[in-house]
């Protein structure tokens, strides 16, 4: 009986308790409070539903629903604030199980609540249940604003493969709450993996087609949807090829008369289909018979008149060309005397664009360069040293043409203060026709064997031609160039990432005599423990090859790199195209962001916008952005800062926080901004930058206080702090920005050196022959910190001129001659007070 009884008695019990609060609480439905009877008051509350994470969309409100036994007060906690009691929706039930009371409370969360919240919190409620023991606590429920945004951040390019080749389209959807999904369609019709698995999704919503089929042939689309709304990408076009196969080849075919035998093969296995390529290689081979299969010939008399004949026009035709030769090469060596006088040795070459100072100078060259004829071409007039009125002769082209005076005039040499004039006839030319015509970021100029130096002025790039490095005799005109990222494709794979400017020196092919000096910036953290660095060079088919691996460098290969905290001094024997590639060992792996915050110079709207830009802390880059906001008639508001982002794989996050609630409010939706990792690490968009809309309450609202946060998620950060007037400085981006750097584009001859070039051989000589006490190019490598490339000077035949040449690339502008000096004393040697003659003296 007492076990019959126990459960009856509380029932009755529970049913007088719901008698009682129906006339203890009349009217009370939205009150969430009620005594519990004595029988229950020793249980904790337990939760039977708690709330859920929930999205709002569009303008529709959520429900969040909290089911509690047994129960006395149940509440809702909103971001940490009590919802008022009015707001809740009461429900009283019996557990018919348990026998227990069950108490379920309901509120409402409308979009313009979860709006007001701003920062890195998001809007969250929990649900608090007492009874006369205790209280408990359930699960925190976040409320979201649903939204998908309309522009994929990456969508599939089209391509051209070649049958059985691996295909990756890649697509990364727009951004999202909460996270979209992500399908592809061929030429409209799903595609599913499952049933054909010929098809992979990866992980991060990319296509992989394993090999591709001729029916793979057609528009591909990503498509992207999520609560609120469905996206489709651009379609891509995938066109699968087949190349031309080669039969084997037939037999050999009997020899015939003329001692010879033939074979033949056909481009039919595959034939080429859908713009394939033809077969590569010969179609028809002969080869010469043996003495026992060709038939044999008999030989008369005249024969032998007929070969004594050829033989003797043989000979004939062989003394003429080598007269031909001796006439040749004795003008040429004339000419090349003619060039190569005194005058040049001891002045050198005038900078380009400068006047001489002194007028029996005039005849010194400052020539533009002419890609447009094989031959060497130079401005102005060459005279006889010896006779005023001699003659100068040349057979062998229109080269020179003489003039009244007894001079001659050169073609193809004359200045154009057209920059573009060059880079019309550079494009020409067969291997040039792919270089962009970008003037801005080219320079260009014309050199002998005393050498120069090219700079594109605020990109960090520059080049120095030692002396002789050009062979004496010749000229060579010579450009460099700061590729586009759009215009030239690098393949990166894994984790590899772009870390310089794509630079391309020229013509390809010149000879040269040592090496010259590329200087770069790059945006490593320079530290080789973490990465494994390649120079990559374009080669002459446009494909990318490896030709260097940082801290692996070989003395006898062509190139060598001193890598260095924000740049990269290349020396390379060949000209080219070059990119310094970056692949991380570790997550520890980090490269130099350049975080750059711009707005609008004028703002007559209630709308304002900040522009954060994030790019690779290279100056070319800095100085492509602020070119595009020069234009856009935008406003530099707080000094560059730089940001050390790894190879987490984790995003970059962007927010705004702190401002003036009472004068300003955020127009974002979501509480940051987010870039994704992939975007910033392959480094082949330039322009990576986010924009914060705020909007004022007035129009006499102008001072603006905020901070602005960015950071790398379990990364480095950083807080920008804001405080300025957006009316009183309206000034667009400043000039002086873009004119940091204004020294010439092209210097030739001594004046691109700060060392003379006497005292430059004389230093050479003395330190070139190893001394005992080590006071040789050892020690001037040692006191310039230049130690570990010690092996790389010591192949060079003059291993000081190689380290002089490094000292002249790394310290063109900052560079202190008496500083040099110095070491040079310090070594003891008594040339280093040679440094510091003047330049009459010498």
């Amino acid at each position: 009986m007492p076990s019959l009884l126990g459960p009856f008695v509380r029932a009755t019990l529970l049913a007088l308790w719901l008698i009682a609060s129906s006339f203890t609480c009349t009217g009370s439905e939205h009150a969430a409070t009620a005594s519990l009877p004595a029988a229950f008051s020793d249980l904790l509350p337990h939760f039977l539903v708690e709330p859920e994470d929930e999205f709002i969309v569009k303008n529709k409100p959520v429900m969040l629903t909290c089911r509690s036994t047994p129960a006395t007060q149940i509440y809702f906690k909103c971001n940490g604030e009590w919802v008022h009691q009015d707001d809740h929706l009461i429900e009283r039930t019996v557990d018919p199980a348990t026998a227990l009371p069950v108490m379920q409370v309901t509120i409402e969360i409308t979009r313009q609540q979860v709006e007001k919240v701003f920062g890195l919190d998001e809007y969250w409620c929990q649900c608090v249940a007492w009874s006369t023991t205790g209280t408990q606590k359930s699960q925190k429920s976040y409320i979201r604003i649903a939204y998908l945004r309309k522009n994929f951040e990456e969508e599939p390019q089209g391509r051209e493969v070649a049958l059985d080749q691996e295909v990756l389209l890649r697509c990364h959807p727009p951004e999202g709450v909460p996270q979209a999904e992500v399908e592809w369609q061929r030429n409209e019709d799903l595609i599913d993996p499952g049933s054909d698995p010929n098809f992979f999704l990866t992980a991060d919503h990319n296509l992989v087609i394993k090999k591709a089929r001729l029916a793979d042939t057609g528009n591909y689309t990503c498509v992207a949807k999520n609560i609120v709304a469905r996206r489709k990408s651009n379609s891509a076009t995938v066109l699968v090829y087949v190349d031309g196969g080669w039969t084997e080849w037939s037999k050999w075919s009997p020899c015939g008369a003329d001692c010879s035998m033939w074979r033949s093969r056909e481009c039919t296995q595959p034939s080429p289909g859908t713009g394939g390529k033809d077969c590569q290689g010969l179609d028809l081979q002969s080869l010469n018979c043996t003495s026992e299969q060709c038939p044999q010939m008999v030989s008369g008399a005249e024969d032998v008149a007929l070969y004594v004949g050829m033989v003797a026009v043989a000979l004939c035709l062989t003394l003429l060309l080598i007269i031909v030769v001796l006439v040749y090469r004795r003008k040429k060596e004339g000419l090349d005397a003619d060039v190569a006088d005194s005058s040049i040795l001891t002045t050198g070459f005038q900078p380009m664009g400068i006047k001489p100072s002194k007028p029996e100078n005039s005849h010194l060259l400052t020539i533009q360069p002419d890609l447009t004829t094989t031959t060497t071409s130079y401005q102005g007039t060459l005279r006889s040293r010896h006779d005023a009125t001699g003659k100068f002769t040349l057979t062998n082209g229109p080269l020179l043409d003489p003039l009244p005076n007894g001079s001659h005039t050169l073609h193809n040499g004359k200045l154009n203060p057209d920059p573009s004039d060059f880079m019309s006839r550079l494009s020409t030319q067969s291997y040039f026709k792919t270089l962009p015509r970008d003037v801005a970021n080219t320079s260009y100029g014309t050199f002998n064997f005393l050498g120069g130096r090219l700079t594109i002025p605020n990109t960090g790039v520059s080049m120095l031609i030692p002396p002789e490095a050009i062979p004496r005799g010749k000229i060579y005109e010579i450009y460099l160039t700061v590729q586009r990222k759009e215009d030239l494709r690098l393949p990166l794979a894994g984790c590899q990432t772009l870390l310089s400017p794509v630079v391309s020196c020229g013509p390809p092919g010149v000879v040269l005599s040592r090496p010259v000096i590329l200087s770069m910036d790059q945006c490593s953290d320079a530290c080789l423990d973490n990465w494994a660095i390649r120079l990559k060079k374009q080669s002459y088919e446009g494909t990318w090859e490896d030709v260097l691996l940082m801290g692996e460098e070989l003395v006898s290969e062509p190139y060598y790199c001193q890598l260095e905290a924000e740049t990269c001094q290349l020396f390379t024997e060949q000209l080219g195209t070059f990119a310094l590639v970056g692949e991380s060992l570790h997550m520890g792996a980090a490269k130099r962001l350049r975080l750059v915050l711009f707005s609008d110079a004028y703002c007559s709207t209630l709308e304002y916008n900040i522009r954060v830009y994030c790019m690779d802390d290279t100056q070319d880059v800095f100085k492509e952005v602020m070119q595009m906001e020069r234009q856009l008639g935008g406003r530099l508001i707080d000094e560059p800062h730089v940001l050390l982002f790894k190879d987490s794989y984790h995003n970059l996050r962007l927010s705004i926080h702190d401002m003036p609630q009472a004068h300003w409010r955020s127009k974002l939706l979501a509480g940051y901004q987010e870039i994704p990792f992939y975007h910033i690490w392959n480094g082949s968009q330039r322009y990576l930058h986010c924009t914060f809309t705020l909007e004022r309450l007035s129009l006499s609202t102008c001072e603006l206080s905020c901070q602005l946060c960015v950071w790398q998620v379990e990364g480095e950060g950083q807080s920008i702090s804001l405080d300025f007037n957006i009316a009183k400085d309206t000034r667009a981006v400043d000039s002086e920005f873009l004119l940091m750097d204004t020294n010439a584009t092209a210097l030739a001859g001594p004046s691109a050196f700060q060392i003379p070039y006497l005292i430059r051989q004389k230093i050479c000589s003395s330190l070139d022959a190893p001394c005992p006490n080590g006071a040789d190019w050892r020690m001037l490598a040692q006191r310039l910190k230049l130690e570990r490339h010690m092996s790389f000077f010591a192949s060079k035949s003059s291993p000081t001129s190689v380290i002089l040449d490094l000292w002249e690339a790394q310290h063109f502008h900052s560079g202190n001659i008496n500083q040099l000096a110095t070491v040079m004393a310090d070594i003891g040697k008594q040339e280093a007070m040679i440094f510091l003659v003047s330049d009459g003296e010498c």
